[in-house]
């Protein structure tokens, strides 16, 4: 099957978590796609059946969706399931058989050692092209693998050519019938009419074996596009076991999906100037895969962090206080929030972060203790906190401009420095040092929380 419009897919595996390599490669596909009036399909090769779970399946569609890429989308096809697709593997299988083009072959692992060592090698030998055999009990169909070399042309990397002589003979139904995953893979692409096969660089061995079977097929090969894969701060390509790869993850950290989309398709692509923020419309009409890095490019957790920042510093005030709503109790203030995200909007840095930073608001206050021993050991916090509660307690309007003023006015009797003179009273209110900034905390929390909590203090230290 051909298209005449451009056709990519994403073709993942549901064998774990969605990984934030396979999250980059599914946005170049959805990226070139769109800005090509094409279509995105997406196919779960679920035919692992000893790996695959059906929560896996959804998670991936939920991490595309969460990613921008949905079905609400008419760019978006889908998803399909490789094993839907048996009869068609079986089939073309078949008829690579028929055609000369594939051979059954009987001998086992051990005997191929065997052979192999015995003639200097190490692989198979293709001792089985010539004998005729059908398929039978045990035996693999395998590819006749023909002279010369396969050159496969990639929009990333250039022309790559393969000598075919170091390829063996690869199979393509297993001694039980089963297809393997290179016919499977590309039985699929023929038949969705997938023009354009954009992937990790980890799939480039398998290319020339997938290209020749094209060709046998009848078909023309697609545009290959092979994308440098993702390594962390040692240079280490990212692994689940060792690294923090799952998008949802991220996801659950409070990290939002337009500053994940923006981080993942700058890693290995900028839009040629010292840009890196920028919104998914100018993304998708610049990207290109011929300017795509050749070198793996480093997952810097901390840059995501930024990213994440800037995004967040760049919402709406009603936004980001709608949003800060879904990370705390249903029991808190949503209207003290409201008040308070302003303040807190400029430093925070994940949404998960939200909590910790607020929660002295809606809760009893709880002293840090090295926080306490720290400030309240100055000769002056207690005088400075006493006198501060009497200034306070005389107040009319209860407004963060008051409030700092009138400390502004208690200080000089101290001879100190604002910084200073809030420490007492921040600890007092917060039970720590650093938070939201503190009179617009003093304004949300009200006269008698905050004059209440400071008069424990008081208490605390006259103990």
């Amino acid at each position: 099957m051909t298209s005449s419009t451009p056709r990519f897919r994403f073709a993942p595996s549901p064998t774990g978590f969605f990984h934030v390599g396979g999250a980059r490669t599914a946005l170049f596909n959805w990226a070139l796609a769109r800005q090509l009036g094409g279509r995105f399909v997406l196919r779960i090769e679920d035919t692992d059946d000893a790996r695959n779970r059906p929560e896996w399946t959804d998670g991936i569609i939920d991490a595309l969706a969460w990613l921008g890429i949905s079905s609400d989308d008419p760019v978006f096809e889908g998803p399909y399931f490789q094993s839907s697709g048996t009869d068609q593997h079986l089939d073309a299988a078949a008829k690579l058989h028929a055609a000369g083009h594939a051979y059954y072959c009987a001998m086992t692992p051990d005997e191929i050692a065997e052979r192999a060592a015995s003639e200097g090698g190490t692989g198979y030998g293709g001792w089985s092209r010539d004998l005729g055999l059908g398929p039978g009990p045990g035996r693999v169909l395998r590819f006749r693998v023909p002279d010369g070399t396969t050159v496969v042309d990639d929009l990333v990397r250039g022309r790559v050519n393969f000598d075919n002589a170091v390829i063996e003979d690869f199979v393509l139904l297993r001694g039980n019938g089963s297809p393997v995953f290179n016919l499977a893979n590309v039985v699929d692409d023929v038949t969705m009419g997938i023009t354009h096969v954009v992937r990790a660089e980890e799939h480039l061995p398998n290319t020339p074996k997938q290209q020749m079977l094209w060709t046998a097929l009848g078909e023309r090969p697609p545009v290959w596009g092979h994308v440098p894969v993702l390594v962390n701060e040692q240079r280490k390509k990212l692994s689940k076991r060792r690294d923090k790869v799952a998008l949802e993850q991220y996801r659950s950290e409070g990290f939002l999906a337009e500053a994940m989309v923006n981080y993942l398709m700058t890693l290995g692509w900028s839009p040629g100037d010292d840009r890196e923020i920028l919104p998914w419309a100018e993304i998708e009409s610049l990207f290109h895969l011929e300017d795509v890095n050749l070198s793996p490019a480093f997952f810097d957790v901390r840059k995501l962090a930024a990213f994440n920042g800037e995004y967040i510093r760049m919402m709406s005030a009603d936004a980001f206080a709608e949003e800060c709503c879904r990370w705390v109790p249903d029991e808190w203030s949503k209207d003290q929030l409201a008040a308070i995200a302003p303040h807190i909007q400029p430093r925070l840095v994940t949404f998960s972060d939200v909590p910790a930073l607020v929660d002295f608001i809606f809760s009893e206050v709880v002293i840090d203790e090295e926080s306490w021993n720290k400030v309240m050991a100055a000769d002056y916090s207690l005088a400075l906190l006493t006198a501060t509660v009497d200034a306070y307690a005389a107040l009319e309007d209860w407004s963060a401009e008051v409030l700092k003023s009138t400390l502004e006015q208690v200080m000089t009797t101290f001879d100190l420095k604002l910084g200073k003179a809030q420490a007492p009273v921040r600890v007092a209110v917060t039970g720590r040092t650093v938070g939201p900034p503190l009179f617009e905390s003093l304004e949300v929390l009200g006269v008698d929380v905050s004059l209440g909590r400071m008069r424990a203090a008081i208490e605390r230290a006259s103990g």
